[in-house]
């Protein structure tokens, strides 16, 4: 057993599906490698305090080597305090009857506090990945409130758009998802967002190479990546839960690890003013990782079909932003 340091990792809404698929990832090993310890910091709301500590049984029951401690919490300084990962689950969903924009000003009484909680109590090395949705505006709010800690750890979940996207891909032209590249995901994690087929490939080859269909790339492939989360909510009764988690734990491993050679990582990451979206926005972009540091790739090109994808998405963003814009710090 490594005789590293335990590395503090917080997980909001952490009672919930998400969580319960994600928390048995993390313990094991998948988040942060095979030899590096782990706490985990869990934040539920007091109806839910019941069910984590049933999760936390479950996880005392497997008898992972690499969990060093488990706390439960209902107050986010205590779940935030000293930790080096955040990852921010846990989120108002979307009930009947409800708009987007009154779906994002709830959540800004959530994420608003859980920023400052961040600022004042997680370790200097932070690193936030929010996956509750609206995700993209629900970092944007709670890096707004928690703006000591520097832009460039603030995250937001596109990931699972992009696995997506890549198996699609896959399917279509009949070769293994390792085979697909350089699928980049453009603006909002919502059906406005962009999936990339034109920057992507297929075995080194641009993907409309082997996939001459290009009526499919435009319409079917966009729409069914756009609306995925919706049909798996319609098939199984209830939202996308196992391969959210899975996108999350692609995400962290995705920051902390170096990109690999013509790829690149989706992650939705803060503007400033690449490609020429609006600065501030908290924005699906093409990403690299060096493992200590990451940038924006700026080498993909865009005609005016991907062009008119990314201002659609990017204006709804900005809409997000305004409906919220009372409630950011001055």
């Amino acid at each position: 057993m490594s005789k590293q340091q335990a590395v503090r990792v917080a997980v909001t809404g952490a009672a919930g599906q998400i969580a319960y698929s994600l928390l048995f990832r993390i313990a094991s090993g998948d988040l942060l490698g095979p030899d590096q310890p782990v706490e985990l910091r869990l934040l539920e709301i007091e109806p839910a305090m019941k069910a984590l500590d049933g999760v936390v049984m479950e996880l005392d029951d497997c008898a992972f080597p690499l969990l060093t401690d488990v706390e439960t919490t209902t107050d986010a300084k205590v779940a935030f305090d000293g930790v080096s990962w955040a990852l921010l689950v846990g989120a108002m969903p979307r009930k009947e009857g409800m708009e987007r924009k009154d779906l994002i000003s709830v959540n800004a009484s959530i994420f608003g506090p859980q920023g400052q909680a961040l600022a004042q109590a997680a370790a200097a090395d932070v690193r936030i990945l929010v996956v509750g949705n609206p995700c993209n505006t629900n970092c944007l709010i709670a890096r707004s409130h928690g703006n000591e800690i520097s832009e460039d750890r603030w995250f937001a979940m596109t990931r699972l758009d992009q696995n997506r996207a890549r198996s699609l891909l896959a399917r279509r032209a009949g070769v293994p998802v390792t085979d697909v590249r350089n699928v980049a995901i453009w603006g909002n994690h919502s059906n406005t967002q962009y999936p990339d087929f034109a920057n992507a490939t297929i075995t080194g080859r641009p993907a409309s190479e082997l996939i001459r269909n290009d009526a499919w790339l435009r319409s079917e492939f966009i729409t069914t990546v756009q609306e995925r989360g919706a049909a798996v909510i319609k098939a199984r009764g209830a939202s996308s839960a196992a391969s959210a988690a899975n996108a999350a734990i692609d995400s962290v491993r995705s920051i902390r690890e170096r990109t690999p050679e013509a790829d690149n990582a989706a992650l939705a990451v803060v503007s400033h003013g690449e490609y020429d979206i609006p600065e501030g926005l908290q924005f699906g972009f093409p990403v690299r990782s060096l493992g200590t540091s990451w940038e924006v790739i700026e080498a993909f090109e865009h005609d005016d079909f991907a062009r008119e994808k990314i201002r659609m998405t990017t204006e709804e963003l900005l809409a997000e932003r305004d409906a919220v814009r009372d409630l950011l710090p001055s």
